[in-house]
C-alpha cells in the first residue's frame, strides 16, 4: 500500500472519531504524496465541511469532480456544500449532473 494510501486511511480514522483538524492534516498530506489520490480529496472536501470550511469543501469537491467527472459521488458532495453556501443554482445543477450519472451507471450494469 503506497503511503498516500496510508495517510488517507489515518485521515479517514481521525474524520470518523470527528478529529476534523487531523483528518485535514493527514489527507493534505496523502495529496502532498499523490495529487491524483481521488478518495483524499473527498476526504479533505468531508473534513473541511466538517470543519465550516465551505470555501475549502467547494475547492476539494471541485478537484475531485475533475478528478472523477462521470463518478456521482463528487456532483452530490458538491451540491451539497453549494447549497450549504446558499449557491442553490449550483447546488440544483450539479445534483442534476450526479441523478444523471447515476442514472446512466444503474442503466449500465442492467443486463
Amino acid at each position: 500500500m503506497s503511503e498516500a494510501r496510508v495517510l488517507y486511511r489515518e485521515g479517514f480514522r481521525h474524520f470518523v472519531e470527528q478529529r476534523f483538524d487531523d483528518a485535514v492534516r493527514a489527507y493534505r498530506e496523502a495529496l502532498a504524496l499523490d495529487s491524483e489520490l481521488a478518495i483524499a480529496w473527498n476526504g479533505l472536501s468531508m473534513a473541511l465541511k466538517a470543519k465550516g470550511d465551505l470555501d475549502g469543501a467547494i475547492d476539494a469537491g471541485r478537484k475531485l469532480v475533475a478528478l472523477e467527472p462521470d463518478e456521482p459521488l463528487g456532483h452530490t458532495s458538491l451540491s451539497i456544500f453549494y447549497q450549504a453556501k446558499g449557491m442553490i443554482a449550483e447546488a440544483e445543477r450539479e445534483k442534476a449532473i450526479a441523478m444523471q450519472l447515476g442514472m446512466k451507471q444503474k442503466s449500465a450494469a442492467t443486463p
